[in-house]
């Protein structure tokens, strides 16, 4: 990053602050601060639970409670323990919080119109291509990796995904009891790493990495979910095993896949690896990858 780029980032921010109106006491006109706006939309029809309304935001603890205690005051919301587990605090709408909610999508549509209205066709197509961008990669930023137990519930729902995922698009299925799983405490530290993305606190992906004792590392179980894909995280996922494997001495990655994994295939061409012959017995496995990662060859 350069003075130029964080410049542009600030008066980037800038615009859009004072364009939507965030800088105002009363969004929208309607007596009350964005964060309360912004948490009757999060609340939703169905409800939400406080902690998940923190993590989605990235509120403080002490700064949400605030902004809950003046909904409540304006009748707007009720929180609750929920019923199902009184340790969890639930965030419903009250009716005059749902008609709020209603007059504040009128208005919120209303300012994006005003957005758009000055401008032409073509600059309106620009306009909201750079922003579905804008959105893609601000999102991209905002997940997490963070190192877990294989064991982990987290762990365990991202690995029953991607074994149902392979399940639907793979031409034979997939038997998890039938392909060649590392046992859990190969991918635990300091034996390997298990990788987990989170996006406002929810588990999107999973990556495993097991180290060999012949200066060889195998990257195992990775997998993104789908409506977070796009978001550079499989690259992401490469460069984070890639380091660790190398910190820990191993000077090879390697990994193998299914023919039916296009996107897949591509980002390990597109990153540095190279198809080689096959190296295990893997059922499921048609294409098999290494890459050099040694301080030598990087060099």
């Amino acid at each position: 990053m350069d003075a130029a780029q964080i410049d542009q980032v600030r008066r980037f921010n800038r615009t859009v602050t004072e364009r939507v109106g965030a800088l105002q006491d009363h969004y929208l006109a309607r007596g009350r601060p964005i964060g309360e706006a912004r948490l009757l939309w999060e609340t939703g029809e169905q409800g939400q639970d406080v902690r998940r309304l923190r993590e989605r935001l990235g509120l403080d603890s002490g700064y949400l409670s605030r902004l809950l205690r003046s909904l409540e005051t304006d009748g707007l919301v009720t929180v609750e323990p929920h019923p199902g587990d009184r340790r969890v605090r639930q965030v419903r709408l009250t009716e005059a919080g749902r008609a709020e909610r209603a007059v504040l999508d009128g208005r919120s549509d209303e300012l994006a119109g005003s957005l758009l209205a000055p401008l032409n066709t073509a600059q309106r197509a620009r306009l909201v291509t750079a922003m579905a961008e804008v959105d893609r990669l601000l999102t991209a930023v905002t997940v997490t990796l963070d190192a877990v137990d294989p064991n982990h519930p987290e762990a365990r729902h991202c690995l029953r995904s991607y074994s149902g995922e392979l399940a639907e698009r793979l031409e034979t299925g997939f038997d998890p009891e039938r392909s060649l799983l590392p046992d859990v405490g190969e991918l635990r530290m300091p034996r390997g790493l298990f990788l987990i993305a989170r996006l406002h606190g929810e588990p999107i992906g999973c990556a495993g990495l097991k180290l060999l004792p012949d200066s060889v590392a195998e990257i195992k179980r990775m997998w993104v979910a789908t409506h977070a894909r796009g978001l550079g995280l499989g690259r992401r996922f490469l460069a984070e095993l890639e380091v660790y494997a190398r910190e820990h001495g191993r000077g090879v990655l390697r990994l193998d896949t299914n023919r039916m994994l296009t996107a897949a295939i591509s980002l390990y061409h597109a990153t540095g690896f190279e198809e080689v012959p096959a190296f295990n017995d893997e059922l499921y496995a048609d294409h098999w990858f290494e890459k050099r990662i040694s301080s030598e060859s990087s060099g």
